[in-house]
């Protein structure tokens, strides 16, 4: 339900009602003139704006709401026929909305249906809700890398906070409690810290909602304020996500508290004795095995959804590679002490051993990151095998010399494909028309898209045809191999199709070609539009230049056809390839802006470790200091380490994600038929990690170098 901000109705011609916020981004006031582009023969039209409105409690979602005299709306969009696209109801005092839409159905015109409010609300949301459903499995996911992200951290913490606690926990079981208490002390303080962190969680994330809807309010979503609340679920499953999280985190340090002996109190030099590694790299062997099995599984096409196999096995490969990060990390320690030790001398040295002193907690720190750049590094090969694909099929199947089309890729008059036909130099015109229509899929309604062609359109595509011809006329249509296997119908086949209007048409099948971003899975005749009852319009041109011509002085030609409507653009192959580029970006951009969140949760990890890793070395730091170790040594040292650490999780990340990348393409490669590898992008992961290291170090570095020498040798 629409109700107005300001202003009045429009109620004559030439005058418009925007929505609130498109008037605020185009800056109108009531008043002043809109200059629109419709789909009449002279699209470019001007009207006074006399209001703003805006749903019912919510927004537009980014949309363009304009509201016009409802005589020249049947002008602009029905040829000036006193007719309507649809009739909204309400129901009389006592009236039931079904008894109102039975009532309605003996008066409806043939093509049309009554349904109740509630139907219509249902069929929406249905729509909505399958692109909703892609939106929460993505989010979900990122929201799980994060959540196991900030598991290693807590892990990590509770970690170093018992090896420091080692002669408390001591005196503790000498004065006589049980390992169960001391256990349970530790893990009483991970839910106390558990529900705090979760509490500040919410609220942060309630902010940051808020905050991103604001950004993109200011790229034209507008998402309704009244949405971004803490629900009860809501506020529900963060506590208990935080607080279990937390809890089985801590658990295994927890234990390993509740293992101290009692004698240890009397001990001078209390060091927790780290175990072996061969138990844990002969358990990560075999972890790896079965993981690598599933792979494999998946690849070969096992039973059931190979995504399935193939994620459960790079799922196991993460985990398993985070487990064993101080055993086969172990490598670029050495290296980065080696060349910090060249390049830096003795501080370089010194990071080096640092890190390689305790390799659990080395590996455990630099996981974190590992998780976050594994995910960027695989997606990346998907974008980039991606941007190939697109590349290689604009390049084989591109094969008209330009290309006019919308942004949006809607509707535009038909006058400039008129306009373009006339001018010098253009030999072969093909004009497309796509419109929504609805088959039959399994005995449901489906909502596709059908393209309209003209007989121009085999000059200048030739289509890989599976069956039949690709030339059509009359009742025939053409479908893809994809579309052809979900109707479930081949060459000679005949099957309804009901387009705008509700008029519904018989089409012959006569061929079927491979899957093409040239043409929809379902290409009929232009003719056939027009028995539907479509009005006109072109979604695309495609032009090939006679011989002889000059492709340049063309293209200004038919840029100039449209330069009173900026937003049709006239492209060569170059162009339209970095069109399809620029969307693919726009998405991966969004994609490393989530994952941005999990590598500032292993950047905020790694500051933590330093910092209780700076307290934990109180003693050795004053003993430095004492043999003539400078300030500004002392903090190149901790930020060569924290640099260290930042770089084993960087090249294990990378290393990893590169191998779930190409496999992943590997599954899909019937659509990704091209691999590409995003080196410039991973070179530029592995410069911002080195950056990420040095900024993590600078708080640690700065307290460790403020500490006084003789206070700090004095520190137990």
């Amino acid at each position: 339900m629409l109700q107005l901000v300001r202003g009045r109705w429009p109620e004559k011609p030439g005058e418009v009602t925007l929505d609130a916020s498109s008037a605020e981004r185009g800056g109108y006031s009531i008043g002043d003139t809109v200059t629109m582009i419709t789909p009449t023969a002279k699209p470019e039209r001007t009207f006074t704006l006399v209001g703003t409105a805006e749903f019912n409690g919510g927004g537009t979602a980014g949309a363009t709401l304009v509201l016009l005299d409802t005589r020249e709306s049947q002008d602009i969009f029905l040829d000036g026929k006193d007719a309507f696209t649809s009739v909204s109801l309400t129901a009389a005092d006592g009236v039931s909305r079904t008894e109102l839409a039975e009532a309605a159905k003996a008066v409806v015109p043939d093509g049309f249906t009554a349904v109740t409010g509630d139907t219509v609300i249902k069929e929406q949301q249905d729509q909505i809700g399958q692109f909703l459903d892609v939106i929460s499995i993505f989010l979900t996911t990122f929201a799980v890398i994060a959540i196991v992200v900030g598991a290693f951290i807590i892990f990590n913490t509770f970690s170093i906070l018992v090896s420091q606690r080692v002669r408390e926990s001591a005196l503790l079981r000498a004065l006589g409690a049980s390992r169960r208490q001391v256990t349970r002390s530790v893990l009483v303080e991970a839910f106390l810290m558990s529900v705090v962190g979760a509490t500040l969680g919410l609220l942060l994330g309630l902010g940051l909602a808020r905050a991103l809807a604001g950004l993109f309010r200011t790229f034209g979503l507008d998402i309704a304020g009244d949405v971004l609340t803490l629900t009860p679920f809501t506020v529900l499953s963060g506590y208990v996500v935080g607080i279990v999280v937390t809890m089985v985190a801590a658990f295994v340090p927890a234990r390993r508290a509740a293992k101290v002996p009692p004698v240890a109190a009397m001990r001078d030099d209390l060091v927790v004795q780290e175990k072996g590694m061969a138990r844990r790299l002969l358990l990560g062997t075999i972890a790896m095995v079965v993981g690598t099995a599933l792979v494999a599984a998946g690849l070969v096409g096992a039973p059931g959804t190979d995504a399935i196999w193939i994620g459960a096995g790079a799922v196991i490969w993460v985990v398993t590679t985070a487990v064993l990060a101080p055993v086969v990390g172990k490598p670029v320690l050495l290296l980065c002490r080696s060349l910090f030790g060249r390049l830096f001398g003795t501080p370089g040295r010194l990071a080096g051993e640092n890190a390689l002193r305790s390799p659990r907690r080395t590996g455990a720190t630099a996981s974190a990151l590992m998780i976050g750049l594994a995910v960027v590094s695989a997606v990346g090969v998907l974008a980039a095998s991606l941007s190939a694909t697109q590349d290689k099929i604009v390049d084989d199947q591109f094969t008209s010399d330009f290309l006019v089309q919308l942004p949006t890729f809607q509707g535009f008059p038909v006058q400039y494909g008129d306009a373009m036909e006339a001018v010098d130099g253009v030999g072969v015109v093909s004009r497309q028309q796509g419109v929504p229509v609805s088959v039959e899929v399994d005995g449901k309604p489906d909502q596709t898209f059908a393209n309209g062609v003209d007989a121009a359109f085999s000059e200048v595509y030739t289509l890989t045809m599976v069956s039949g011809t690709e030339r059509i006329s009359g009742d025939q249509a053409l479908l893809s191999q994809s579309r052809s296997d979900d109707l479930d119908a081949t060459t000679g086949d005949t099957i309804d199709v009901e387009f705008p209007g509700g008029r519904s048409i018989p089409l012959r099948v006569a061929g079927v070609f491979e899957d093409t971003p040239v043409t929809s899975g379902l290409t009929v005749p232009l003719a056939v539009l027009g028995e539907a009852g479509v009005k006109r319009s072109d979604s695309s041109i495609s032009i090939n230049v006679a011989d002889g011509a000059d492709r340049g002085a063309v293209k200004q030609d038919l840029e100039d056809v449209v330069k009173d409507l900026p937003i049709l653009s006239v492209q060569d192959k170059e162009e339209f390839k970095e069109l399809i580029s620029g969307q693919v970006n726009q998405l991966l951009y969004v994609i490393y802006g989530l994952l941005a969140l999990a590598v500032v949760i292993a950047v905020i990890g790694i500051v933590n470790t330093l910092g209780l890793s700076v307290l934990e070395r109180t003693r050795e730091i004053g003993l430095l200091r004492a043999v003539g170790l400078s300030r500004r040594k002392l903090r190149l040292m901790i930020t060569l380490e924290s640099v260290a650490i930042a770089l084993l999780g960087a090249v294990l990340g990378m290393v990893l994600g590169l191998v779930i990348g190409v496999v992943l393409r590997e599954s899909l490669k019937d659509d990704l038929t091209e691999l590409a590898l995003p080196i410039t992008s991973l070179a530029l992961f592995l410069v911002v990690a080195v950056l990420f290291g040095v900024l993590a170090a600078v708080v640690p570095a700065v307290r460790a170098s403020r500490m006084k020498v003789l206070e700090a040798i004095a520190t137990e």
